[in-house]
């Protein structure tokens, strides 16, 4: 399978103005493709060919108003072009259906958070004894090696992200690494308040790494706001913002590092639920579901289980984990979010919601997880004034049972005394 291994590069500084060059020189070529291709397409002719492009290209490299492209490898522009063949490619393949729909391929801009360029074995780069990264036209680069590679790259890719650091990116192939067999399976169910619910009765708290960065990256946007437009301490405050995401950022993924790691050498298999993040993300929890970064998480279970040897499974989204008992499986009905604790009608068992769902991931997953894990015997909590009721069939029960979520105390909602009252009167109505 192919991995990808990152490095932190520390370019001095004429090595960082070639790579600035190299970064404009890549972005030109690929927009003066992609206007070739769209001047065409609006013209009514032929797909261009990459070839042509390829061409056209050398010719550019040998007009006056283009010679600046001869100052950077030939490599780097050759494979600026291949990145508009497979942003096309993944566009046509959208509208086929053999992938997730994505949008055309756009025109590049200086003011990107992300830029990079790629060196192919053509470019003839190289690892030196002194274990520096030599470039063409660019020279040897200081790289902090934190582990060795698997196997030898036959290419590397430099990137700068937003906040102005420069990496060495390198996909390499690598034989899994089977870890020893074990008993273990694990649900998982996914949250905001708890990160992580095992079916094993295990909650992992969510870090919120956003929401605990929010006032330092509150005092840098401000200071940003304030500086005037074009000058120089903007560009610097941009930066600052930057970074103070970035660490937002590295902080989160170590987090799903290790936890995912855990995981998997802890459990022979893992079951996950297949959560709609971009539909969730377009509601009030936005923000924290962002901040979790569950589509991280899961895609880091996915290629670490396929790695080791382990078994990843993903159910469906519509699986009603969250209304089946996972001890005798009947199913209850959808419950709303403030019910963290519910009794199960059938069997008289005391559920938590969240290690219910995990329980009930792994039973959809085909996993053998004993459903007794999914018990669980709280404190005794009086009901709130207006929350005792009864069902038509007699049944005795209580809606909107108190919980502690998050550290406060969350009652029944003036809604529920409203719709009982509402179906009290008309049952009054129907007697007379």
């Amino acid at each position: 399978m192919q991995l990808r291994y990152s490095f932190r590069l520390y370019p001095n500084g004429p090595q960082r103005s070639a790579l600035a060059r190299a970064f404009g020189c890549a972005r030109v070529v690929f927009n003066d493709a992609l206007r070739t291709r769209e001047d065409a397409r609006a013209a009514g002719l032929p797909f261009v060919p990459s070839a042509d492009l390829s061409k056209a290209v050398t010719v550019a490299k040998n007009a006056p108003e283009r010679a600046w492209l001869a100052e950077v490898s030939a490599v780097v522009l050759q494979q600026s072009l291949r990145d508009l063949d497979t942003a096309y490619r993944n566009f046509f393949d959208g509208l086929k259906g053999k992938r997730p729909r994505m949008g055309a391929p756009r025109f590049k801009s200086r003011k990107d958070n992300r830029h990079t360029v790629r060196f192919t074995a053509n470019a003839r780069w190289k690892i030196t004894a002194g274990g520096d990264l030599s470039l063409p036209k660019i020279g040897d680069v200081r790289v902090k090696w934190s582990r060795a590679l698997p196997s030898v790259p036959s290419t590397v890719t430099v990137v700068k992200d937003a906040a102005g650091r420069y990496f060495a990116s390198f996909v390499v192939e690598t034989d899994p690494e089977t870890l020893p067999a074990t008993d273990n399976m694990v649900g998982i169910d996914l949250g905001l308040t708890h990160f992580a619910i095992l079916s094993d009765g295990t909650k992992i708290e969510s870090p919120r790494f956003l929401r605990r960065a929010e006032k330092k990256l509150k005092r840098a946007q401000r200071d940003l706001s304030r500086k005037a437009m074009g000058s120089a301490n903007r560009v610097k405050a941009r930066g600052k913002v930057a970074r103070a995401h970035a660490r937002t950022a590295d902080a989160r993924r170590e987090f799903h590092h290790q936890l995912s790691t855990k995981i998997i050498r802890e459990n022979q298999a893992v079951a996950v639920e297949d959560l709609a993040v971009k539909g969730l993300a377009r509601t009030r929890m936005a923000k924290s579901v962002h901040d979790a970064g569950w589509s991280q998480f899961t895609a880091m279970l996915e290629y670490k289980a396929t790695r080791h040897g382990r078994t990843f499974v993903r159910i469906g989204r519509f699986e009603p984990t969250s209304q089946v008992c996972s001890a005798c499986g009947v199913k209850d009905g959808p419950k709303p979010l403030h019910v963290r604790v519910w009794t199960c009608k059938e069997c008289g068992t005391v559920l938590d919601r969240d290690i219910n769902a995990a329980v009930n991931v792994a039973k959809a997953a085909g996993l053998a997880v004993s459903a007794c894990r999914a018990q669980v015997r709280p404190e005794r909590v009086p009901a709130q004034r207006g929350e005792a009721g009864t069902h038509r069939d007699g049944q005795p029960t209580v809606v909107g049972i108190s919980s502690l979520q998050g550290g406060e105390r969350k009652s029944t909602p003036p809604q529920e005394d409203r719709v009982g009252e509402r179906c009290h009167r008309a049952r009054e109505v129907r007697r007379r």
